[in-house]
């Protein structure tokens, strides 16, 4: 039996080589398109009161937020030079080099702040329950967000600290130099294993965690299937939203044991140091950037599952007919005109006062 798996050779980020088409941006093409689809149904499977037209434009904003904030969020906090403060515009510039190489950089949890934002403010917009498109939303995410860790195993990047097991993979950039001291103990480990120990000034690639497909599986299949289950059996209006917040955040959490932290950033919270670079040992007690936002994130989930059973209305619709549609959906007409008046009468008034 091999000691590890090799990447495969024939996997590479271009989709035809040499042109600006890359495996990355097609999966996230494809995730979206799966939230959307999965999104509908939900939609027509509870005769939820929103139109076509509504509905395409909260994917389009929701879509452009989840970017926006991904982005944006990824130069905040994970890149640690001073580049985007100085020159600004390169957040949203697809070029390095003369050479198009898309948006490299994206941020999952600043992704779900935008996305959270442009539920609520389109909600408030066009009159809609935010718990309920919020809801739907959390069922159609996580199955769509398979696809972008798929893309991350296909750029070869995001993979896991070094590994003897059996489910380990040589990637393509996960060269270590083995000569340097803090690499000593990794040095001993690939000789007893049979891997040749290169020479001064050259590198040596040992087997990682594929920990992309870890989070493919644990954030994405197995999360969206939890969640796909309680659709139609929550007992309360938001609950998805908490199971998706909450259930997202402990399985990231874990993951990132197996996951080797950004270079550059390293553990955030070392409670017990033990000398050795995070590419080897991830001790129990130090955490990492993704992880401490996880926490958090799981955090807010457990506190929002008690503020959702208590707010007004908060039984839950499971197919929409007649006066379910005005008490859980759009708000219905008379209230609908009764702000409209109120809004102009308030305009009268700071006319008069003027």
């Amino acid at each position: 039996m091999p000691l590890s798996i090799p990447f495969p050779a024939w996997l590479k980020p271009e989709i035809i080589p040499g042109l600006p088409f890359r495996w990355y941006g097609l999966m996230y093409i494809i995730a979206f398109g799966v939230a959307y689809w999965l999104y509908r149904r939900q939609v027509k499977e509870r005769n939820f009161p929103i139109s076509e037209e509504d509905l395409t434009g909260l994917f389009f904003w929701g879509i452009m937020s989840l970017v926006l904030g991904a982005r944006i969020f990824a130069t905040i906090v994970y890149e640690t030079s001073d580049i985007y403060r100085k020159q600004p515009w390169l957040v949203f510039w697809p070029f390095q080099n003369g050479r198009f190489t898309g948006l490299q950089g994206m941020s999952y949890h600043g992704g779900v702040i935008g996305g959270i934002a442009a539920i609520l403010v389109y909600s408030a917009r066009k009159h809609f329950d935010y718990r309920e498109i919020g809801d739907m939303f959390a069922a159609s995410i996580p199955l769509g967000y398979t696809f972008g860790r798929l893309g991350n195993f296909i750029n070869g990047e995001l993979f896991g600290r070094i590994t003897a097991g059996r489910f380990g993979m040589v990637f393509p950039m996960g060269e270590i130099s083995p000569l340097s001291p803090e690499y000593a103990a990794v040095r001993e480990g690939a000789e007893l294993l049979g891997f040749p120990v290169p020479r001064f000034g050259e590198v040596m690639n040992l087997p990682r965690y594929p920990s992309q497909l870890f989070e493919a599986l644990f954030e994405g299949l197995i999360l969206w299937a939890i969640i796909w289950f309680f659709r139609n059996r929550k007992p309360f209006k938001g609950f998805l939203i908490g199971l998706y917040l909450a259930g997202y955040g402990v399985f990231r959490f874990f993951i990132e044991y197996f996951r080797e932290p950004d270079a550059d950033l390293g553990y955030r919270i070392e409670l017990v140091p033990n000398g050795l670079p995070p590419a080897v040992s991830h001790p129990l007690t130090s955490f990492s950037t993704g992880q401490i936002f996880s926490f958090l994130m799981a955090a807010l989930g457990l506190v929002w599952f008690f503020i959702a059973a208590k707010l007004p209305d908060h039984e839950p619709v499971r197919v929409y007919t007649g006066e379910a549609v005005n008490q859980g959906g759009r708000l219905n007409k008379d209230k609908q005109k009764k702000k409209e008046q109120e809004k102009k009468r308030r305009r009268k008034l700071r006319k008069k006062l003027r």
